[in-house]
């Protein structure tokens, strides 16, 4: 059973992780100060009859920091695109010259960039909320599995200790992550 018990920490440890990633690419989307095509991720086009994202519709390129330029495979798709950006979130007007469109990312305002790292804030202590629910989770695994004597009191005790320090690491993970991107959006 001891093999089960180590399943248990591999498993939360692993869906930590995934926690971790899954935020940095929900801010990656979010519009800091400068260009970035992952901005883009979440728009999809009504390309025949399917709603396709943007990133499968052309190629993607950021000639200077607060420009993107969007070469669409298909000419006749740069009406939609231009159609799902406008209702996108973002806040952008795209132009066309009949071949590729051009996005002009205006610099963010003092009170928009204190909203936005608001915002940032409340999606990582999401993700922390996120990774404390998967510690508890766990721990009661380990805790069952000990009182159903399956594993002894002192492996109980170094598994759950192990699963502590790996939440420790993953919310400083998402510390950092946070860090990163209040620095991004606050750049002037």
């Amino acid at each position: 059973m001891a093999k089960e018990v180590k399943e248990i920490v591999k498993d939360v440890e692993s869906r930590m992780k995934k926690t971790v990633e899954h935020l940095v690419k929900d801010l990656a989307s979010l519009r800091a100060g400068r260009a970035n095509p992952a901005m883009l991720d979440k728009i999809t086009v009504e390309y025949y009859g399917q709603p396709t994202p943007i990133n499968q519709l052309g190629n993607i390129g950021v000639p200077e920091p607060r420009m993107l330029v969007i070469q669409p495979w298909d000419k006749t798709a740069i009406p939609e695109i231009e159609k799902a950006i406008l209702k996108s979130d973002l806040g952008v007007n795209p132009t066309n010259d009949g071949n590729v469109i051009r996005i002009a990312i205006p610099p963010l305002t003092e009170e928009r960039r204190k909203e936005m790292v608001k915002m940032v804030r409340k999606r990582a202590e999401e993700a922390k909320v996120a990774v404390r629910n998967l510690r508890r989770e766990a721990n009661d695994e380990i805790k069952l599995a000990e009182k159903e004597k399956l594993i002894s009191e002192d492996e109980a005790k170094k598994r759950l200790d192990e699963i502590q320090k790996l939440t420790d690491n993953t919310i400083k993970d998402i510390d950092k992550v946070l860090q990163t991107k209040e620095k991004d959006i606050m750049e002037v």
